[in-house]
């Protein structure tokens, strides 16, 4: 039975499909396409990783790093520009450990 995908896979995918007896159509895209297939697939590792049970969640979240990866090599930015980013961010907007849950604000 023929799925449609329709999107960015690892490079590996085509193998393994093969592999296993399977068949598969792939085209190259642009850079163009990638940036923005990429970002489509960001999306879709951070909903697998927030519907993912406890023992798959380390799976989950290293498939989002990879596509995290694959976002900064594509805009040539550095991990650890990123890293210093987010360290900035926590000494001005604070992090996740005290587990503030906003119900609701109101502006003046």
């Amino acid at each position: 039975m023929r799925s449609n995908y329709n999107k960015l896979v690892r490079d590996r995918i085509p193998e393994i499909i093969q592999a296993t007896g399977g068949q598969c159509e792939v085209k190259a895209i642009s850079e163009e396409e990638y940036l923005q297939a990429l970002r489509c697939k960001l999306t879709e590792e951070a909903q697998e990783v927030a519907t993912a049970s406890s023992s798959d969640l380390t799976l989950e979240l290293a498939d989002l790093f990879e596509v995290i990866d694959a976002l900064l090599a594509a805009h040539n930015i550095q991990r650890s520009t990123v890293i210093e980013t987010q360290k900035a961010r926590r000494l001005e907007r604070g992090g996740f450990q005290e587990r503030v849950f906003l119900l609701w604000s109101e502006r003046a």
